[in-house]
């Protein structure tokens, strides 16, 4: 057991100190010099007479019963409705009282959490609730041997604010609903964005939609930007299973750059990471900050 961050002697420290004592040195001199109380000299070299080197290691100070732990029947049910449910501690209380009645502070039921491992969503796989694995962090050795590939929907903002702005009932806000040319409907934006995975050098571009032949002639582009950064040949993409992504004109595409297709597995967003992060971090640094006047 590792000691607290303040103790002042290792286990090696003690056992020197007890070697002090016991060659006949007084206790309160020998404590005196390692700047700690003769007590708890005192209280080392009694373990070591008693239990020898083992006595100097650090004891838990987890107490030997919990009479005030909350019940087990309770904490199973914590679990399973945190993994049936995602609620946080708050709304799990509520719960609680709900189906059995029972008073339990969100307190409490997020020291549950935390004891069965529940505490951190991301570590809880969405559809079923089970336990992920440890996530196992990859990178690969060379530039071009995988590029992640995704897109980001971003609705666009009217001139002078969107709802948000003027609220939900006003003339822009209705205008923005209608369909048709020179009704004023602003619609989305379609990020779409590449990155290598050894050198995060990224490429991205904001069109107007996420059709097959728009994201293959993205794809061209993307391939030429990183051949001009000595990013080529590109032997591997990876993609959602977008319908874009499953196309013909895809297919084509990367059959012209010679680069084989891989795919993540069905709503796992997280084993194409690097580009969903990169996707976080532009909508932080670039739309997030935008605000209006």
């Amino acid at each position: 057991m590792a000691g607290h961050r303040n103790a002042p002697l290792t286990p090696e420290g003690r056992l020197r100190l007890c070697l002090r004592v016991d060659s006949g040195r007084p206790i309160a001199h020998v404590a005196a010099e390692a700047g700690i109380s003769r007590r708890c000299l005192a209280k080392w070299y009694a373990r070591w007479r008693a239990h020898g080197e083992d006595g100097l290691l650090d004891h838990s100070s987890r107490p030997a019963t919990s009479p005030a732990r909350t019940a087990e029947d309770i904490a199973d049910l914590v679990e399973a409705l945190r993994r049936q449910t995602k609620y946080g501690p708050a709304r799990l209380a509520a719960e609680l009282h709900r189906l059995r009645g029972v008073t339990v502070a969100p307190a409490t039921v997020h020291r549950v959490l935390v004891r069965r491992g529940l505490n951190r969503l991301r570590d809880l796989d969405p559809p079923t609730g089970e336990q992920l694995r440890e996530v196992i962090r990859y990178e690969h050795d060379r530039v071009g041997d995988m590029v992640h590939v995704d897109i980001k929907k971003l609705g666009r903002i009217p001139t002078g604010g969107g709802w948000r702005m003027h609220g939900m009932g006003t003339d822009s806000a209705r205008a923005s609903k209608r369909t048709g040319p020179g009704t004023g409907k602003v619609g989305y934006t379609y990020l779409h964005a590449a990155i290598d995975d050894y050198s995060r050098l990224a490429y991205t571009e904001a069109l107007e939609d996420e059709r097959a032949v728009t994201a293959a002639a993205f794809w061209h582009r993307a391939v030429a930007f990183f051949a001009a950064h000595e990013i080529a040949p590109i032997h591997r993409v990876l993609t959602d299973n977008g319908s874009c992504y499953r196309s013909r004109a895809w297919a084509a595409a990367l059959a012209t750059t010679r680069t084989k297709h891989k795919r993540t597995r069905p709503y796992t967003p997280r084993t194409n990471g690097k580009v969903e992060r990169f996707k976080c971090a532009t909508r932080r640094s670039v739309v997030s900050p935008v605000q209006p006047g």
